[in-house]
C-alpha cells in the first residue's frame, strides 16, 4: 500500500515509502524530498485552468512605455536654444516653451498635441529670425555702399547676404547664421582698414594745418595735399596711401624738431612779458609746457593741437614782447 502523501515526482503516481523506483514510470524516487505543490497527478494538473495573462493596464503599471516624442522634443528644444544663442547679435527675441510644458510633453501619453505646439514655436521663431535677417540685410548693404564708394570690392559679400536670407527662409537657420557671421566679420575687417586709413589721413592733415597756424611752414600745402590723399583713398589704394602718409608725417616731424623749440621759447618769453605787466599767465604756461612735452615724447599731433589751442585762446606774441626780447 502506498504511503499517504508520497507520490512520484515525475509522473505523480502513488509510491511506497521505501520504494526506490516508480512502478508507473520506472524513474528513481527521492524519498528524502517532501512532496511539492507541483508533485500532483497529471490529471489534476491538466484539469486546472491555464494562468491568465496580465491585463494591459496592469502591464502598463509594471513597465511604462517610453514616450516616443521625448527624444524628438529634446532635439527640437536644443535647436531652439541654439538659435536663440546665435541670433543674439541680431537683437531678436525668440519664444520659449515653459518648463512645466516641457515636462508635460515628455510624459504625455499622447504627444502629438505637444508636438504641434513645439512646431508652432519653431515657426514663430523662424519668422522672427527671417525678419531680423532682413533688417540686417538693409544695414549691411548700407555699409557695403560706403565701402564701394572707396573702391572696396564687395560683390562676394552681397552674394552671401542673398544666400543667408535664402537659407533662413527655407528653414536652414544654422547655415544662415554661419554665413551671416562670415559676412559680418569680413565687412567689419574692411571697414576697420578703411577707417584706419581715414584716421591717419585726417591726423596728418591736422598736423600740417597746425604747423601753418603756428607759423611753421609745413612740407606740403595742406589744401592740395588733402585733395591728393583723398583721391588715393577714394580709389581704394590703401597701401600706397599709408606709405605716402607715413613719409609726409616724417617730413613734418623733422621740420618741427628744427623749428618748434624756437616757437616754444618765444611764446614762453611772451607769457613772461605779460606776467610782468600784471597779467596772470600761470595756466597758459602750464599748457605751453604740456604741448612741448607731448611733442618731444613722440605725440606730435597732440602736442601741436595743444599749442594751437593755446595760441587761439591767448593770442600771439605782441610787437612789444618781441622788442623786449630783442633788447635783452
Amino acid at each position: 500500500m502506498a504511503s499517504e502523501g508520497m507520490v512520484c515526482p515525475h509522473c505523480g503516481a502513488p509510491a511506497e515509502a521505501e520504494a526506490l523506483l516508480c512502478v508507473a514510470c520506472h524513474r528513481p524516487l527521492s524519498a528524502d524530498r517532501p512532496p511539492r505543490p507541483d508533485d500532483r497527478p497529471a490529471e489534476a494538473v491538466r484539469s486546472e485552468p491555464p494562468p491568465r495573462s496580465p491585463t494591459p493596464r496592469a502591464a502598463a503599471r509594471r513597465a511604462p512605455t517610453a514616450n516616443p516624442f521625448a527624444q524628438e522634443l529634446a532635439r527640437r528644444l536644443a535647436r531652439l536654444a541654439q538659435w536663440e544663442e546665435n541670433v543674439e547679435p541680431l537683437g531678436v527675441e525668440l519664444p520659449h516653451l515653459p518648463a512645466w510644458a516641457e515636462e508635460a510633453a515628455r510624459v504625455a501619453p499622447n504627444p502629438e498635441p505637444w508636438a504641434e505646439v513645439v512646431r508652432g514655436i519653431e515657426r514663430i521663431a523662424q519668422r522672427r529670425i527671417v525678419a531680423a535677417f532682413e533688417e540686417w540685410e538693409k544695414r549691411t548693404k548700407g555699409r557695403l555702399t560706403r565701402l564701394e564708394a572707396y573702391a572696396v570690392d564687395s560683390r562676394l559679400e552681397r552674394d552671401q547676404i542673398e544666400d543667408t536670407l535664402h537659407a533662413a527662409r527655407s528653414g536652414d537657420i544654422a547655415q544662415a547664421l554661419a554665413t551671416y557671421r562670415q559676412v559680418d566679420r569680413v565687412v567689419a575687417i574692411k571697414e576697420r582698414h578703411l577707417d584706419q586709413a581715414r584716421e591717419e589721413l585726417e591726423r596728418v592733415l591736422s598736423l600740417l594745418k597746425d604747423m601753418q597756424v603756428l607759423g611753421i611752414d609745413p612740407p606740403q600745402e595742406p589744401a592740395e595735399t588733402a585733395e591728393d590723399l583723398e583721391a588715393e583713398l577714394r580709389a581704394g589704394k590703401l597701401a600706397p596711401l599709408k606709405q605716402q602718409i607715413r613719409a609726409l608725417r616724417l617730413q613734418a616731424v623733422s621740420r618741427l624738431k628744427s623749428h618748434l623749440p624756437r616757437y616754444i621759447t618765444e611764446y614762453g618769453d611772451y607769457l613772461v612779458d605779460e606776467r610782468t605787466h600784471g597779467i596772470a599767465t600761470e595756466l597758459e604756461a602750464v599748457e605751453l609746457a604740456r604741448g612741448a612735452r607731448d611733442f618731444f615724447q613722440g605725440h606730435a599731433e597732440e602736442g601741436l593741437r595743444r599749442l594751437r589751442a593755446l595760441q587761439e585762446t591767448h593770442g600771439v606774441p605782441t610787437g612789444r614782447a618781441r622788442a623786449s626780447r630783442a633788447a635783452r
